[in-house]
């Protein structure tokens, strides 16, 4: 009889918020599979565990859940977890869990503490429901072109490194405009945890009031936009094959002709795509 893959869901800063049961299921394993074993031990210290660890992170997950398949099928039970937070956000695990499922071994769900779920409850934006985006492209047109898809009508969460997070603010209102709220929640559950709701225009200033602030690791909750008509969306669609072939000018002025919008909307959205 297969063993069980339990995803444990381990602290993002304070390892008080380590729950009995994720604790005592840690405890229990045969095996842990980290995705860092150096920081999961922290973490097993603290309470006492010196069960069996191995490696499974991004760079090793196809090789390392072959391992970890052959030891459930033998009847071990392994826990699976990340540095921080939950596994399969933004973090390695979704291939094992997959693989897992595939293989018709059970897969256990131990809840725990999660950064976009923390930072969307001290958000404050009523909605039944939001979009995860986690970390966009690293690369700035890159980055960019993903913000297109983010004019949403419900919240959007994103995670940004610390070095980028100031590019990404600014694009953020470049793209949304200043008006538009966003939470920015920087080292949640830590000493120095800071959770500021604004609007994007004052979020530079911010950022710049205290050297600190562009320390840490951030989780962005960007508040809901407006519905988009299926119209400007069938456009915009529109705009974007168009622009593989031709100049922003001709482009905005065929869609305008296809669409019916206004040519000079367009010729705008066509210079944006276009940065």
């Amino acid at each position: 009889m297969s063993g069980i893959l339990f995803v444990v869901g381990t602290p993002i800063g304070n390892l008080a918020d380590a729950s009995a049961r994720a604790i005592e299921v840690l405890r229990q394993a045969d095996v842990i599979a980290c995705e860092d074993t150096r920081t999961t031990r922290t973490l097993l210290a603290r309470h006492g565990i010196a069960g069996p660890t191995m490696a499974l992170h991004q760079h090793n997950e196809a090789a390392a859940a072959k391992k970890v398949l052959d030891l459930l099928r033998q009847g071990k039970n392994v826990a699976l977890v990340s540095d921080a937070g939950t596994p399969g956000f933004s973090d390695p695990g979704a291939l094992l869990v997959e693989q897992a499922h595939r293989a018709g071994i059970r897969v256990s769900p131990v809840p725990g503490p999660n950064a976009a779920a923390a930072a969307f409850s001290a958000a404050g934006f009523a909605a039944d429901r939001f979009v995860f985006a986690g970390f966009l492209p690293a690369a700035p047109a890159a980055r960019r072109k993903a913000l297109e898809a983010l004019e949403l009508p419900c919240p959007v969460i994103l995670y940004e490194a610390p070095h980028r997070v100031a590019e990404m603010l600014a694009d953020l209102a470049a793209r949304f405009g200043p008006e538009r709220e966003i939470v920015i929640a920087r080292e949640l559950t830590k000493k120095f945890e800071e959770v500021a709701r604004m609007k994007l225009g004052e979020a530079q200033a911010w950022l710049r009031a205290a050297p600190q602030r562009l320390q840490g690791e951030f989780a962005l909750v960007l508040a809901a936009g407006e519905p988009r008509p299926a119209a400007h969306a069938d456009a915009e669609r529109t705009l974007d094959a168009l622009l593989e072939a031709m100049a922003p000018s001709e482009a905005a002025r065929l869609a305008a002709k296809i669409t019916g919008l206004p040519r000079r909307l367009l010729y705008r959205k066509a210079l944006e795509r276009a940065k």
